[in-house]
């Protein structure tokens, strides 16, 4: 069972990351769908108030709120307040069961072919048959807590853009992994900012799932750069000259800084004279050609 700590993270990384992507997708779509399977009772009252929050923009569409809950006898009643603010276009489905039974709530939902996002705390493994429920076609997104990695299971779903990373919370411990799979550029950094801020906020450091060493990166304040750096140098190195958006991609999905780290190290393997660019100044562009100089 996760920690109060833990539980106090994953909340807050629920309603960071739903701030910013239910406005994203109602402008996209009239209707969207939010799936929380595995989170706690003030997990999922906090989410209904944000959704509540953005009543603007749930206006003229359809939202729909899928809570799958085990094991929460006075959900019901805590929810019911929350239900009676909401807009008349949110729709609010609480059932009882596991993560594994998200498959079958998303498509009695009729999520199909709208945006999903999917929030789902295992403590385990994950099933094939959640992620790829989660990835909706093509239309879903998923953020994830597990007791370990799950990058080639949120690949074999069907997500081209997986990012991962382990939490460390200020007692040294380690809290399982967070995954998170889409296919936006905007929705892996928006996701890698929310992990930064609540980091910040909270305490909480984080490492690489895969890193032997076990390294931890502070995000509190200024972070050390040198470590992605020497990564974004490797990189360049073993695949040869790569545009700075894909070294910001790289950066999204195989270390645990944010895309903005990756200008910064850039910057300085420039002044260092490890690379060249193919401008001679100016602010790095998303097309520009980075090409290790040895």
């Amino acid at each position: 069972m996760p920690t109060d700590r833990t539980t106090d993270f994953l909340r807050a990384l629920l309603v960071r990351q739903l701030t910013t992507w239910l406005p994203t997708a109602l402008q996209r779509s009239r209707r969207a769908t939010v799936a929380l399977a595995g989170t706690d009772a003030d997990g999922a009252v906090a989410a209904l108030r944000l959704v509540g929050a953005h009543a603007d923009q749930v206006r003229g569409r359809q939202v729909t709120v899928l809570l799958l809950a085990d094991g929460a006898p006075d959900l019901p009643a805590r929810l019911g307040p929350v239900e009676a603010e909401l807009p008349a276009e949110v729709t609010v489905h609480l059932l009882p069961g596991d993560p594994d039974r998200l498959p079958v709530a998303v498509k009695a939902a009729g999520a199909a072919g709208s945006p999903l996002f999917s929030f789902v705390d295992v403590p385990g493994a994950v099933g094939p048959k959640l992620l790829t429920a989660a990835a909706n076609g093509r239309a879903g997104e998923v953020l994830l807590h597990a007791g370990n990695s799950a990058r080639a299971a949120l690949v074999a779903a069907g997500f081209p853009l997986v990012a991962e990373l382990a939490p460390v919370l200020p007692d040294d411990a380690v809290a399982g992994v967070v995954a998170f799979g889409s296919r936006s550029d905007r929705s892996l950094e928006a996701v890698r900012d929310a992990l930064w801020s609540v980091g910040a906020d909270l305490g909480v450091r984080y490492r690489d799932p895969d890193d032997p060493m076990s390294a931890t990166v502070d995000v509190a304040g200024d972070p050390d750069l040198a470590p992605l750096a020497q990564a974004l140098l490797a990189e360049l190195r073993r695949d040869g000259p790569r545009q700075v958006t894909e070294l910001r991609r790289h950066t999204l999905t195989a270390t645990v800084y944010r895309a903005v780290d990756a200008n910064r190290a850039l910057a300085g393997l420039l002044d260092d004279g490890e690379v060249r660019r193919d401008r001679e100044s100016g602010k790095l562009a998303g097309d520009e050609l980075i090409t290790p100089t040895h």
